[in-house]
């Protein structure tokens, strides 16, 4: 069996994994090494990546590394075990500097004495006999209270804290203008069970918002640079076959249309003009909305007001490249000396506004309408996106000009 030296050698072998948060590969490398080793390394990671790592390893060095950590982390880790990924109970660390309420600050001050030389204390818990969560005792409190003084005098009643079966979205809505380092976590009884820090909860939201770029096009969070082919096969082709479906349904609208393509030949060339068009102006209100909805900016009723802000962007900003797409309508439809060019031209400009308020609208509706059937709002939102505003950009040119131009 492999042994290790020290720690930062070790983290740093798995700086890779480290970095893309690939629990599969640090679980790979690390299942050699001796539990110390393991428990050492797993310990200076977040906790909620350190859980990861904990279930991707096989049984055997699983269970050397729970017992070779100490107590309070082994009995943390399974703790946090209990609960599913991306709530807050995934994410605590051990309780330190929980003391019952009645103890004195004199007595407080002497136990922190030792265990600051091995921990960062933040705030002192004030718990009951059932370890329910009374208050909390800053360090300036401590240290210019009297000697004397019970806990339970200097604490900071009904203190707030996070609910560990809270997901961590809604978590940090709740902490938005708090911004406190550390937040006492409890369960239903509210019982403290774990801290979990601040710039932990903003680490990995920032992580969760650098994956819905991946999301929006099918692409699983868990996949990595380090990912096998078979496995990223696995997890990209279903979406790719998802797409390639509504890709042929955005075809069929474009087939009913069959007759006034042939009449009219030079609509092909303005047809991936509009798609392309009104995909960008889609995927812009796309962005906007998931990232509203990461950052807890969409509250309850607030998508109506979203909708009507769209319409509006959708139709302005149609007309600006409207105009330009018409002009080039005309000049391509006057150079090959087509009848109608300006009924031509208009028809281009009508269908772009309308293909552009109809992509705002899409990129509001496609992830709220995900949300409210219980479904991640960021999977694969593009490519239903995509196939709407294909759809209605490409159905409404060919319609326009079955209509008006003979």
């Amino acid at each position: 069996m492999a042994t290790v030296d020290t720690t930062p050698d070790l983290i740093a072998d798995l700086g890779d994994e480290v970095k893309s948060r690939s629990a599969n590969a640090a679980a790979s490398k690390l299942e050699s090494y001796g539990g110390a080793a393991i428990a050492a390394a797993l310990s200076r990671l977040s906790p909620a990546f350190a859980q990861d790592i904990l279930e991707a390893l096989p049984r055997e060095p699983r269970e050397r590394a729970l017992a070779a950590a100490s107590a309070d982390l082994a009995r943390q880790w399974q703790v946090n075990a209990q609960y599913p990924k991306e709530t807050i109970g995934r994410m605590m660390e051990p309780v330190v500097a929980a003391y019952p309420p009645e103890q004195s600050v004199a007595e407080t001050v002497e136990k922190l004495r030792e265990l600051v030389k091995t921990t960062f204390i933040t705030y002192v818990y004030v718990l009951d006999a059932e370890r329910h969560l009374l208050g909390i005792v800053t360090m300036r409190d401590l240290l210019f209270s009297e000697h004397r003084s019970t806990l339970r005098n200097v604490m900071l009643r009904d203190p707030f804290s996070l609910s560990a079966s809270m997901p961590m979205m809604d978590a940090m809505k709740l902490v938005l203008d708090r911004h406190y380092p550390v937040y006492p976590v409890v369960d239903d009884g509210r019982r403290l069970i774990g801290l979990v820090r601040g710039q932990s909860m903003f680490e990995a939201q920032a992580i969760e918002i650098s994956m819905q770029a991946g999301s929006m096009v099918g692409l699983e969070k868990e996949e990595r640079l380090s990912t096998p082919v078979l496995r990223s096969l696995k997890m990209r082709h279903p979406w790719l076959q998802l797409n390639l479906l509504t890709a042929f349904l955005a075809a069929a609208v474009v087939g009913l249309f069959q007759d006034t393509i042939d009449r009219l030949v030079i609509l092909a060339l303005f047809l991936p003009v509009l798609a392309g068009q009104s995909g960008n102006t889609g995927c812009q209100a796309l962005a906007v909305t998931l990232r509203g909805m990461t950052l807890g900016e969409m509250k309850d009723g607030s998508a109506r007001p979203l909708i009507s802000k769209e319409t509006w962007l959708g139709m302005a900003n149609g007309a600006g490249v409207g105009v330009m797409a018409a002009l080039g309508m005309y000049i391509t439809a006057a150079s090959q000396h087509l009848q109608q060019p300006f009924t031509l031209a208009f028809v281009v400009f009508a269908a772009m506004v309308f293909s552009c308020i109809a992509s705002g609208l899409s990129g509001v509706l496609v992830p709220v309408a995900m949300k409210r059937m219980g479904f991640d709002p960021a999977t694969a939102s593009s490519i239903f996106l995509t196939t709407a505003t294909d759809c209605v950009s490409m159905g409404t040119l060919l319609l326009l000009a079955t209509i008006l131009v003979h």
